[in-house]
C-alpha cells in the first residue's frame, strides 16, 4: 500500500462514497459505518510495480506486476498503447503475461529495437475499486554494432612512402561502439572519434580516423577494425588486405657464360626480375628493337625466356633486358654484348679446269665473309700446289673475305683428277671445301664408216643407214655428216660406248642422191679434224612432170593439143595419157640427159572436147620399168558450153500442202554464171515473192505450198555459150475437206436411206471414210461404199432409232481427218405419249378452278392436234375452251385449258387427235374430280450390292394432286415393316441403304397425295431381292460398336420412360374422351404397355417395333389435309363403341405378350361421310 500511495493518489470520496454519506443524513450511522468499512477493503493496489530494465538484443526481458484485490482487468500499456487483458497477448507474438494469481509479469522474448519503450502495468476499474496504474519502467535494450567497414580516400592501391586517410566506421550500435583499428596486429593511434545517427532512430554509428605512410613492407598484410559496446562481450572485427605498389629490383641475365658464341648456336636466355607490386613486366630488346615482351610470374619474381637461333647477322649485337611496373620511376636494364664466330656462307670457284694437253691454267677460289677470316689451301689429287696468291678484305657483319689464285699447267695424265679449294676458319673450327675435276684435252685416233657398196644401185624412196664410228680422244670426238660438203642436220644422236662413239644417218634415197659423196668428220675441243666418206647409186622415177596446150579458151566440139614433158629419171620413164577412166596412146619424142645422171621424155595427145569432159582431169603418167613405179601429173579441163539438165533432173516432184515445196534444178554450164526463168501455166514466176525463192543453184523453193501450186514449171536457163529449157510436174498432196452431198435427207420409217459425202483431196485413196453416228443409243450403221472421191451410207429398214446426225470422216494420211455431219430425218406418223398419268386430270368441278388436259405427240412431219368431248369435236371458239400447241423438234404438244371446271358440263372424256400426212394417234383423257393417287406400275430393281438395293418404278395418275413415293420392305427375321419416303418426292428411281449382307427382302412401293394413298404397285405385288455378299474385313470399328451400343441402351431406358408416362397419360385421357376413334399410341420400349384412346384427325403412323432409317428421311409425323380422310400404313375398321375399343385393346395386349414388345396399331380411320 506505501509503493501505490508514492506513485498514485487515492481520490478521498469515490460515487459510493458519496452516495454512502447521503444515506447516512437518512439512515442510521451503524450502517453507515458498516458499508463504508466493507467498501474500503474491496480496493485493489500494487504490491510490486515494475522497475527500469536494461536488456541486450535477443535476451528475454521480465517486466514485474503484481496486484492485490484485483477487481478490474489488469493490461500493459507500451507507449500508450495497451496491448490486452489476455495473458497470451494476442498480436503481440513475443509479449505474454506470466505468474500466478495476482501476478502479471510482462515477458519480452528475443528482445529488438522496437521493445526500447516505457512500460505500465494498469489495473482497470471495478464496481469495488477505481483503476490503478503503476509507475512508468523504461526497457532499455542493448544492440550491438553492425560489422564495421572502412572508408579509404582513394580506391586504387597505395604506392610506397604516400601517406594515406583510413577511415573505419561502427554502424547502428546502442550505445555507441568503441573503435580501435590495428595495422597487422600493431595498434594504430591518433584521431578522436566521433558519431552519427544510423539506419534507425536510437542507433548510432562510430567513426574513427587514422594517417600513417605506406611502406612496401605493407603489401599483403592486414589492416583490422575492433567494434565493441556494452551489448557484446567480443569486438566485431573486420579486415582488409593492404594492396601497396613499389618498384622491382633491376633484372639480370643468366644463360650466356661468354660473350662468343658460334653460328647456329640455339641461345636459350632468361631474364629475371624480384620483387615488385605489381610485378614487373619483362622486354628483351636486340640493337634497340624490340625481340620479345612476353614473361610470366613465378613466387616473387618475374621471368622471362629468350630464344635466340644465332646468324651472322648477330656478331657485334648488343641484347638487353628491360624490367618497369606501374610505380617505376624508369625502366631498369642490363646489356650484353656478342661475338659471333662464323664460316663463309659460300665458298666459289671461278675460272675453267678445262685445257688442252700442254696448256698453263688459272683458277681463283673466293670465301665470303668469316669470322674469323679464313685460310685456303689447294689440292690436285692428293697433291697440294703451292703456287698461290692470297687476299684478305673486310666482308658482311663485320667479318673478312679471302681470295686465293692458283696457276698450272697440265699434262694428259691429270686428266679427271679432283682440283679442291679447302677453307679453314679457326674460330668455329671447321673447314669448308669446293672441288672440280681436271678436264685435259687431245685429239681421236681413228674413224671409219659402215655403208652399201658403191657398185650396188639402190632404189628411190627405199631407206639407207650409214653409221660413222670414232675411237679415242679426249673428250669424246664430235661426229658430223656432209652430203657433197653439205651439213646435214637430219643425223640422229651421237651415240657412245667405252673409248668409242657413233653417229648414224637414215636416209630415205632420191633422186639428188645418185652419185652423192657422204663425208663423216670427227672434231673435239683438241681442235685436229679425221673423217671418212662413200658414194651412192640410185635408180628413181621422174622427178617432174609438166603438161602444155598453146590453145588459152578450150569449147565443146573443139580439137586441142597437150604436151608432156616427163623430168630426169634413172632408167629412162614409159610416158602414157589417161582421161577418166579412158586411156590414150600419145606421140613419145626423142630422149634427151637430165639432172642427177638421168634422162627426161617428151609426149603429145590431141582430144575432141565434149561439155562432159569439163573440169576433168587429163592424167600423163611416166612408168619407170626398174623400180616399176609411176610419175604422174595432170591438166584441168576448162570447157565452155551453153546450160546442160543433167540425166538425173527430176521430171515429178511431190508435196503436201501448206508445208515446203522445193523443186530441185540440177543444170550445168560454163561459164557457170547462169540465169534462170521459171514458167508456172505459161506465167513467169516473180523471184521478189515472198512464196517463191530461188536457191543458189535455181532450184525453186515454194512456201506454203497450195493445192493451186500444183502443174507444169517450165525452166529456162542462159549463159554466154547459149541457152536451154526443160520441164517439172509438181504433184501437191493435200489433206481432206468433205461436204455432204445432202443435208438433211428425209427418209419415211422402214424406208431405205442414202447418205453420201464428197471429199476434195489428193490423193484419193481406197478406204478413206469412214461413218459415225453421233446419238446416244447404238444402232445398225448400215453399208458402206466409196466410189473415188465419194462415200455413200446406206440404211435399210430404218427406224426410229436410226434418226439423229451422222459423221462422215475422210483421211487420206495428209494432215487431220476431216468430218461433215449429215442429219437423217426420219418421218413417221404421230405417236402420242400415253399411261396412266396422261389419261386422267383431276380438278374441283365448283367452277372456281382451271384444269389444263395436255396432248403430247411426237412425230414428222409437223404434226396438227384436234379435241373431242364425248365424242363431239369440240368448238374451240367457245371462251370457256382455251389451246395452244408447242413445237420442238419432233415433239409436239397442245394443251387444253378448260375454265372454270363444271362438274356437271366439263366430267367428261375429251379425246385428242394428232395428225400429219403419214397418219394420225388418239389420246382419250378423263377429266374427274381430284382423288387419290393410283399405284405405281411396272416395279423393278436396278442395282443390288452388300447394303443397298436401287428400285424405279412408274408413277401413276396423281389423283390431281402432288404426289410421293413411299417404299415398305422387311426381310424374314423382321417382326414388321419398315418404310421409307423417297426423295425428292417426285422421283421414279430411290436407293435403300444400311441392309444386311446376303439377305432376301420384300420391297413394295406405293404413291400418297393430301386425300390418300394408293394400293401396292404391280397389283399389291411383292418384289423379292437378295442383298450380295460383302468383301474384304466386315463389320464395324470397335468404336463404332461401343457407341451404337450405348446410344441403343440410351435409347431403350427413355422409350421404357415413355411408355410409363404415355401410360398415365391415356389414362387420364380416358377419362374424358368420348370420341368413336381407335388411336394405337406408339411405344418403343421393351416392356408391354396398354394402348388407350386418342382423338385424332388425320392420323399417318407405322408398325410398331419400327427402325428407323435416317437416310431416307421416314416420316413421323401426323399429315393433315383439306380433306376428311386420313392417311395410314396398316388399316383397321372404324369402331363407334366402347366395348368393341375394349375388345382391341384386349388383342393388343395378348400380341404383347407373346412378342414381349409394345405394338403400334396403324388404323385406317374414316369419317362416316366418303367423297
Amino acid at each position: 500500500m506505501n509503493n501505490v500511495a508514492t506513485h498514485k493518489r487515492v481520490p478521498p470520496q469515490t460515487k459510493h462514497h458519496r452516495t454512502a454519506s447521503l444515506w447516512c443524513v437518512f439512515m442510521s450511522c451503524s450502517i453507515c459505518f458498516i458499508y463504508f468499512s466493507d467498501s474500503t477493503r474491496a480496493q485493489q493496489a500494487f504490491r510490486t510495480e515494475p522497475r527500469n530494465l536494461t536488456v541486450r538484443m535477443g535476451a528475454t526481458a521480465v517486466l514485474k506486476c503484481e496486484v492485490l484485490r484485483a477487481s478490474g482487468t489488469v493490461q500493459w500499456v507500451k507507449d500508450g498503447l495497451l496491448l490486452g487483458p489476455q495473458r497470451s497477448l494476442p498480436g503481440f507474438p513475443r509479449y505474454s503475461m506470466t505468474g500466478k494469481r495476482g501476478q502479471y509479469h510482462l515477458k519480452i522474448e528475443k528482445a529488438q529495437l522496437d521493445d526500447d519503450s516505457v512500460y505500465e502495468c494498469q489495473a482497470g476499474q471495478s464496481e469495488s475499486s477505481d483503476a490503478i496504474i503503476s509507475v512508468p519502467a523504461w526497457i532499455n535494450v542493448q544492440i550491438p554494432p553492425s560489422v564495421p567497414y572502412f572508408i579509404v580516400d582513394v580506391t586504387t592501391p597505395w604506392v610506397a612512402g604516400k601517406k594515406y586517410d583510413v577511415s573505419c566506421v561502427a554502424p547502428d550500435a546502442k550505445p555507441p561502439a568503441e573503435i580501435t583499428m590495428y595495422k597487422d596486429g600493431v595498434e594504430l593511434t591518433g584521431g578522436a572519434p566521433f558519431t552519427m545517427p544510423g539506419s534507425k532512430d536510437k542507433l548510432l554509428n562510430t567513426h574513427a580516423e587514422v594517417t600513417f605512410t605506406a611502406l612496401s613492407s605493407d603489401d599483403g598484410r592486414q589492416l583490422a577494425c575492433h567494434a565493441k559496446n556494452a551489448a557484446v562481450s567480443q569486438p566485431v572485427v573486420t579486415e582488409m588486405t593492404m594492396s601497396v605498389y613499389y618498384p622491382p629490383d633491376p633484372p639480370y641475365i643468366t644463360g650466356l657464360k661468354r660473350d662468343e658464341v658460334r653460328a647456329g648456336t640455339l641461345l636459350v636466355l632468361e631474364c629475371v626480375s624480384d620483387g615488385g607490386n605489381p610485378r614487373a613486366s619483362l622486354q628483351w630488346s636486340k640493337n634497340g628493337e624490340v625481340l620479345s615482351t612476353s614473361y610470366d610470374i613465378v613466387m616473387q619474381k618475374s621471368r622471362s625466356v629468350l630464344k635466340l637461333k644465332i646468324t651472322p647477322a648477330d656478331n657485334q649485337a648488343e641484347l638487353t633486358c628491360e624490367s618497369v611496373n606501374l610505380v617505376s620511376p624508369s625502366p631498369l636494364s642490363i646489356t650484353r654484348k656478342i661475338t659471333v664466330f662464323f664460316n663463309p656462307a659460300e665458298l666459289k670457284l671461278s675460272g675453267s679446269p678445262e685445257a688442252a694437253e700442254g696448256q698453263e691454267l688459272t683458277l681463283s677460289c673466293h670465301a665470303a665473309s668469316s669470322n674469323p677470316h679464313v685460310h685456303i689451301r689447294w689440292w690436285l689429287g692428293s697433291k697440294e700446289l703451292n703456287n698461290t696468291v692470297i687476299t684478305v678484305e673486310e666482308g658482311d657483319n663485320g667479318g673478312m673475305t679471302t681470295t686465293s689464285n692458283v696457276t698450272h699447267r697440265v699434262s694428259r695424265i691429270e686428266n679427271g683428277l679432283k682440283l679442291t679449294c679447302e677453307a679453314f676458319n679457326n674460330g668455329t673450327r671447321s673447314s669448308k671445301v669446293e672441288s672440280t675435276k681436271m678436264c685435259v684435252f687431245y685429239p681421236p685416233q681413228k674413224v671409219w664408216l659402215d655403208s652399201p657398196p658403191e657398185d650396188i644401185p639402190l632404189h628411190a624412196g627405199s631407206r639407207v643407214t650409214l653409221v660413222c664410228h670414232a675411237t679415242g680422244g679426249n673428250p669424246a670426238a664430235t661426229l658430223a655428216w656432209f652430203k657433197n660438203d653439205k651439213l646435214v642436220n637430219s643425223a640422229e644422236s651421237q651415240t657412245s660406248s667405252h673409248m668409242a662413239v657413233a653417229r648414224v644417218l637414215s636416209l630415205e634415197l632420191a633422186p639428188s642422191d645418185n652419185l652423192a659423196t657422204y663425208r663423216c668428220e670427227a672434231t673435239n675441243k683438241a681442235k685436229k679434224n679425221i673423217s671418212a666418206q662413200t658414194k651412192l647409186l640410185v635408180h628413181f622415177t621422174a622427178v617432174s612432170m609438166k603438161i602444155t596446150t598453146k590453145q588459152e579458151v578450150l569449147r565443146r566440139g573443139e580439137l586441142v593439143t597437150l604436151e608432156c614433158l616427163s623430168g630426169s629419171s634413172n632408167p629412162k620413164a614409159d610416158v602414157s595419157w589417161r582421161v577418166g577412166s579412158e586411156r590414150f596412146q600419145g606421140v613419145e619424142h626423142e630422149p634427151k640427159k637430165d639432172v642427177y645422171g638421168g634422162v627426161s621424155v617428151r609426149s603429145t595427145l590431141s582430144l575432141n572436147l565434149s561439155s562432159h569432159q569439163h573440169n576433168q582431169k587429163v592424167i600423163c603418167q611416166a612408168y619407170n620399168p626398174v623400180l616399176a613405179q609411176r610419175a604422174n601429173t595432170f591438166y584441168h579441163l576448162n570447157i565452155l558450153y551453153p546450160p546442160e539438165f543433167s540425166p538425173n533432173q527430176q521430171r515429178e516432184v511431190l508435196a503436201v500442202e501448206d508445208d515446203e515445196a522445193s523443186i530441185p534444178l540440177l543444170v550445168s554450164a560454163n561459164p557457170e554464171d547462169v540465169s534462170c526463168i521459171w514458167l508456172h501455166r505459161r506465167e513467169r514466176l516473180v523471184k521478189e515473192d515472198l512464196r517463191h525463192q530461188w536457191s543458189d543453184d535455181h532450184s525453186l523453193v515454194i512456201r506454203n505450198v497450195t493445192r493451186k501450186d500444183a502443174g507444169l514449171y517450165t525452166i529456162k536457163c542462159e549463159n554466154e555459150e547459149g541457152v536451154s529449157e526443160t520441164s517439172v510436174m509438181l504433184d501437191v498432196h493435200y489433206a481432206p475437206s468433205v461436204t455432204a452431198e445432202k443435208d438433211p435427207v428425209f427418209v419415211n420409217l422402214g424406208g431405205t436411206a442414202d447418205l453420201i459425202c464428197v471429199a476434195d483431196a489428193n490423193p484419193i485413196i481406197s478406204e478413206m471414210f469412214s461413218w459415225k453416228w453421233l446419238g446416244e443409243e447404238e444402232v445398225e450403221m448400215g453399208e458402206e461404199t466409196q466410189e473415188d472421191e465419194s462415200s455413200l451410207l446406206t440404211i435399210h429398214e430404218v427406224t426410229r432409232a436410226h434418226a439423229g446426225l451422222y459423221q462422215c470422216t475422210a483421211s487420206n494420211d495428209i494432215g487431220l481427218p476431216a468430218s461433215a455431219n449429215v442429219q437423217l430425218v426420219v418421218q413417221f406418223k404421230p405417236e402420242i405419249q400415253k399411261g396412266p398419268q396422261w389419261r386422267k386430270v383431276a380438278s374441283r368441278g365448283d367452277g372456281s378452278v382451271t384444269a389444263e388436259l395436255v396432248c403430247q405427240a411426237v412425230g414428222i412431219p409437223p404434226v396438227q392436234f384436234s379435241w373431242e368431248k364425248n365424242a363431239v369435236l369440240m368448238d374451240l371458239a367457245n371462251p370457256r375452251y382455251e389451246e395452244r400447241t408447242v413445237r420442238q423438234g419432233s415433239f409436239h404438244t397442245s394443251t387444253l385449258r378448260v375454265v372454270n371446271v363444271s362438274a356437271a358440263l366439263d366430267y367428261a372424256v375429251f379425246s385428242c387427235t394428232a395428225r400429219n400426212s403419214l397418219g394420225e394417234d388418239t389420246l382419250d383423257i378423263q377429266l374427274v374430280s381430284t382423288n387419290r393417287p393410283d399405284p405405281p406400275s411396272s416395279f423393278s430393281p436396278v442395282s443390288v450390292t452388300h447394303d443397298s438395293v436401287t428400285l424405279q418404278w412408274i408413277p401413276g395418275f396423281n389423283g390431281g394432286l402432288e404426289q410421293r413415293f413411299r417404299i415398305r420392305y422387311r426381310w424374314d427375321q423382321s417382326v414388321s415393316f419398315l418404310y421409307a419416303d423417297v426423295v425428292p418426292r417426285d422421283a421414279a428411281t430411290f436407293t435403300v441403304t444400311g441392309l444386311q449382307p446376303e439377305t432376301a427382302y420384300n420391297f413394295s412401293v406405293n404413291a400418297l397425295n393430301q386425300i390418300g394413298e394408293s394400293g401396292y404397285a404391280d397389283n399389291d405385288a411383292v418384289l423379292t431381292i437378295t442383298t450380295k455378299g460383302q468383301s474384304g474385313g466386315g463389320g464395324l470399328p470397335a468404336y463404332l460398336t461401343v457407341v451404337f451400343t450405348v446410344v441403343f441402351g440410351v435409347l431403350l431406358v427413355l422409350n421404357s420412360l415413355g411408355c410409363y408416362f404415355g401410360r398415365r397419360w391415356k389414362n387420364r385421357r380416358d377419362e374424358t374422351s368420348n370420341h368413336d376413334f381407335l388411336f394405337t399410341y406408339r411405344c418403343g420400349s421393351i416392356s408391354p404397355c396398354r394402348s388407350s384412346q386418342s382423338t385424332v384427325r388425320s392420323s399417318n403412323k407405322y408398325e410398331s417395333r419400327e427402325k428407323i432409317n435416317t437416310e431416307a428421311q421416314r416420316t413421323l409425323i401426323i399429315d393433315s389435309g383439306s380433306e376428311t380422310e386420313s392417311n395410314v400404313y396398316e388399316s383397321y375398321a372404324m369402331v363407334g363403341r366402347a366395348e368393341r375399343r375394349r375388345r382391341r385393346e384386349k388383342a393388343a395386349l395378348a400380341a404383347v405378350g407373346a412378342i414381349g414388345v409394345c405394338p403400334l396399331a396403324e388404323q385406317k380411320n374414316k369419317y362416316t361421310g366418303a367423297i
